[in-house]
C-alpha cells in the first residue's frame, strides 16, 4: 500500500514538471511567432513607404542622445510610452540609428 501511494506521488510530480515544461516552450513559441509577425509587418510598411510621423518624443530622445544621455533618453521614452526597459532601448537605439522602427 505505501508503494503505491510513493508512485502516485512519483507520478503527478512528473506530471507537474512535464505541464511546466510544456507551458513554458508555448510561450516562447508565441514570442517567437510574434516576432515574426512583427518583422513582416514592418517589411510591409517599408514596401508601402509608410513611416512614423516624427513627435515630440523622438526629437526629445535625439535631444538627449545628443547630449550624450542615453540612460535619460531610454527612461523618458518609458514614462511618455510606458514601455519597458527593453523595449525602451530598443527603440531608442532605433531613434538614434535614425530610423523609427
Amino acid at each position: 500500500m505505501d508503494i503505491t501511494l510513493l508512485w502516485i506521488v512519483v507520478a503527478l510530480l512528473a506530471l507537474g514538471i512535464v505541464a511546466g515544461a510544456t507551458r513554458g516552450s508555448g510561450t516562447r513559441s508565441l514570442e517567437y511567432r510574434l516576432a515574426r509577425v512583427e518583422r513582416k509587418l514592418d517589411l510591409v510598411l517599408d514596401h508601402l513607404g509608410v513611416t512614423e510621423p516624427a513627435d515630440d518624443l523622438t526629437a526629445e530622445v535625439t535631444a538627449l542622445l545628443a547630449q550624450g544621455k542615453k540612460i535619460v533618453a531610454v527612461k523618458r521614452y518609458r514614462e511618455v510610452t510606458g514601455a519597458d526597459l527593453r523595449d525602451a532601448k530598443e527603440a531608442v537605439d532605433r531613434i538614434g540609428r535614425g530610423t523609427t522602427r
